[in-house]
Formats: structure tokens, sequence, C-alpha cells
């Protein structure tokens, strides 16, 4: 993306929060580069160059801020800012993508050649995968100096690198400073059974809403809501604990606090959460599009999925009826089918069913709930799909493919793949224009009148359903 020196640095002037992640600003007389909020006395302007990205600034020779701690920015999710390609790409390598895995078999996801990716990421964002891998580890192995008290050994594994060696060389090359020297520096946290982290946001954040939102739909034993604080068990791998998510406005951050066990997956759990808290939105651009409808609330977020499966299984089981008893047979499924855990949190027991689990599953098993054998047929359809790779709950380039391919499942229809687009495939122009509240909203029952209306909304008709939805009870 071409970047406007002049408005950069009046926005790096303003330190304006809602510009936050957008672009960095790096100072030749240091060599540091540094978020738009960054407290420090603010360069020069002939000393300033501006970079979309923190691996592009890095790929240039520049170091992070200490203070601003650019790994903690909020990710540049513009729709216009880079290609959809380059866009996914970049989420799912700082989800991890590269870690075990080739750039070809990120290609392979995207149904593209891996040179194909590799010149895409490289005209739209300046860096190679391998650097914005790289950038993304590091930032991670910071992180984890700075705020726990890990071996260097783990961290480095844990932050995703193959080798301490490589990890070591790769940090004094960046950083000008041994993994080891850095920690002494930075002064590492003392050794504790939790993590704590942050993630921030572009303000504003409608918090209540979101919280609302995700507490009528909370899954008995795997989600928690309670004294403005959302709690859930984490399985990834072998990795079992609990994650909680608490709300810091003053500074535009949520505070997580993460089991010890799960740090060697600490890099997808983060990920995860960026996208139930939907963080790289940006609300003030979406709202000056939704225009009257989201002028009262412009922060209202679109929740999307700690887990696809989950949330796909939850959109079939609320099929045509209320958002309380599809929560209740929510409850009864995660309990019936998902791995217990023990937690520290009162009403944390399971985790929810995987699809592996629940394509082996018979529709006599998931009929004794009280689910009608037409939502368990489409449940264990959807389970068999995904496991043997058919169906991606990820977001993907090409999302009406994968919407029409849920479509193609016994007992899913339009309504349930757009909301399964909404909230699992991270899709912001996604719109189930046959839902009712939404037409009573817009005041017709003539679905091409819906669809009609909505044209004004694009590309953020999911948004727009999220307001109109926010006028009724969950």
């Amino acid at each position: 993306m071409r970047l406007n020196n002049d408005n950069c640095y009046k926005a790096t002037l303003s330190r304006d929060a809602r510009f936050d992640g957008a672009f960095y600003i790096a100072v030749a007389s240091t060599k540091i580069y540094c978020r738009t909020i960054c407290r420090v006395k603010t360069p020069l302007r002939k000393n300033c160059t501006f970079y979309t990205t923190a691996a592009e600034a890095e790929a240039a020779g520049y170091r992070p801020c200490l203070r601003c701690r650019p790994e903690l920015a909020p990710g540049n999710s513009s729709m216009d800012a880079v290609s959809r390609l380059a866009h996914l790409a970049m989420q799912r390598i700082e989800a991890g993508a590269l870690a075990g895995a080739s750039i070809a078999d990120l290609a392979d996801e995207f149904g593209v050649t891996d040179r194909h990716l590799r010149r895409v990421m490289q005209n739209e964002l300046g860096v190679s995968p391998v650097e914005i891998a790289q950038t993304q580890r590091l930032h991670l192995a910071k992180r984890l100096l700075t705020d726990t008290a890990l071996p260097i050994t783990n961290v480095a594994y844990a932050s995703g690198f193959a080798s301490l060696r490589r990890f070591n060389a790769l940090f004094k090359e960046r950083y000008r400073l041994e993994p080891r020297r850095f920690r002494q520096t930075a002064g590492g946290a003392p050794q504790s059974d939790v993590f704590l982290c942050t993630l921030s946001y572009r303000p504003p954040l409608a918090w209540s809403e979101l919280l609302g939102f995700l507490g009528a739909r909370a899954v008995a034993g795997v989600e928690v809501v309670e004294q403005d604080c959302y709690t859930r068990t984490v399985g990834i791998g072998k990795h079992r604990g609990t994650v909680a998510v608490t709300h810091t406005p003053e500074k535009n951050l949520l505070r997580v606090e993460l089991s010890a066990a799960l740090i060697p997956v600490l890099v997808p759990v983060l990920a995860r959460l960026k996208k139930v808290f939907d963080l790289d939105a940006e609300p003030l651009l979406i709202a000056e599009q939704l225009g009257r409808i989201a002028k009262a609330n412009p922060g209202l977020r679109v929740p999307g999925a700690f887990d696809g499966f989950e949330i796909a299984v939850r959109a079939i089981l609320g099929q045509q009826i209320t958002v309380k008893a599809a929560t209740t047979l929510s409850g009864r499924f995660a309990a019936k089918f998902g791995e217990a855990i023990t937690t520290s949190t009162a009403g944390l027991t399971h985790l929810h069913p995987t699809a592996e689990r629940i394509a082996r599953a018979s529709v006599a098993d998931i009929a004794s709930l009280d689910i009608i054998s037409k939502r368990a047929e489409a449940i264990i359809a959807l389970a068999q799909a995904v496991d043997v790779g058919k169906i991606s709950l990820e977001p993907a380039v090409d999302v009406g493919q994968q919407i029409a391919a849920l479509t193609e499942l016994p007992g899913i229809g339009e309504w349930t793949a757009q909301y399964i687009a909404m909230r699992t495939l991270s899709w912001p122009d996604a719109f189930p224009h046959t839902d009712l509240v939404v037409m009573k909203q817009l005041g017709t029952r003539d679905k091409k009148e819906v669809l009609r209306i909505a044209e004004a909304w694009r590309p953020w008709r999911s948004y727009a359903v999220m307001h109109l939805w926010r006028s009724v009870s969950p």
C-alpha cells in the first residue's frame, strides 16, 4: 500500500489511536520504528519513513521500540489496504501457519502456487512470507522474554523456532542483543501459573454489547461470561487450559490471562481471540459506510469464532428456535460429546466436541439430546466434511465457494451458511437476508427488496446485520 507521508506524519503528531497499527514510523536517527501512539518525543519529519507493516520496517534495518512495543499493535485489516489473498495469508502466518509447514503448504490452502503467493505478498506488503513469519516469531519471543520467566530454550520453541541456535542468531541480528541480555535489560516476569498479555484495538469498542451477544450464546461447560469477563476452555493439540479476557477501555486494550500450559500454543490462542472480539475491525470506517443504522453504536463488532466447528454447530442448532433454546442444546451437546477438563474456574468443565469426534457419532446419539433428527444429520454431515477437509471453516480467498459448499450439505440453507460466513469465515460482507429480524427491521418481507436496501452497506453488511439485531433482545 502506498502511504501519503505528509498525512502519516500528521497522524503521528496527533498520536491518534485510530491509526494504531495502520502504519509504523521508522526514525533514521535512532534506527527504531514505533506505533503512532508512542509517547516518546515526536521525531523530525526529515528523519521519518513510514511502513505499512512491522515486517517491512524490520526488513529495512529498523528495530522495534521498547516503549510502545509494535508487536502489540492491532492488525491492519482494511479490505482496501491489501489484496484479500495477501491479507489472509498474513493473518494465517501471524497465527502460526508456517510453524511446521511450508509456504507451498500455505499456498495450497488458497489454491495458488507458492511462487504466486510470494509475489503477491512482496508486491502488496513489501516483504516476503518468510520475513513476516520471522517478525511474528521475534515479536512473540520479545513478549515471552519480557512477560514470563520461561527458560530461553522454551521461549525459542514456543515462538515457533525450530532450533535455539537459529533463534539466538536471528534475535541478535534484528535487535542487536542476545536473548539473555535482552531479558536482563527488559526485566522478565516472575514464574507464574498464568500468563498475562494484552491485545489492542482501534476504538470505539462496544464491549458491553459484545459480551451480551457472547453471553447469551455461551456454551455451558465451555464458556462463561460474567463480571465483565469472557472465560473459556481451550484445547489445541495436547495442550489444555483456560483463557479469560477483560476490557481496559482507557488504554484501548483487552487483558488476556491464560493458563501457563497454553504458552506453547500462544500464537494460535491469541489469533483466535482476535477473531472472537473482531479486533482487526476499523469501526469508524465501517460506521461511515453504514450511515444512519450505525450512528448510535459505531463500536459494534461482529463476534467471531474461537473454534469454527463450534460456531457452525451452534448455527445448525439455532435454526428456527430461540437463542435461549439453542444455547441449552449447545450445552447438552458439549457435555455429552466434549472432552472433560479440570479447571479452576467454576462452570468450565469441557472442551467443545471436535469435528473428528462428531464425525463418528450416530444420529441416535445426538437426537437423544432432544435435537431433531434432521439437525443431527446436518451436524454429522458437517463434521464429516470438515474432518476430511472437504469443508474449511477458516477465512479463504473465495468465500462464495465456501458458502456454496456449505449449502450443498444436508440441512444447511442460505441463512445458516451466511451466519457461518459472518462468524467463522470472518467475512465482513456476509448477509443472511432471509433473517426474520432483519426483515422486520427493514420493514419488508420481500427478499429482493432486503438485498436491494443492503447494497448501500457493502462491503460491511455483516456489521449492518449486527446493528439490526442490536435493537431486539438476544
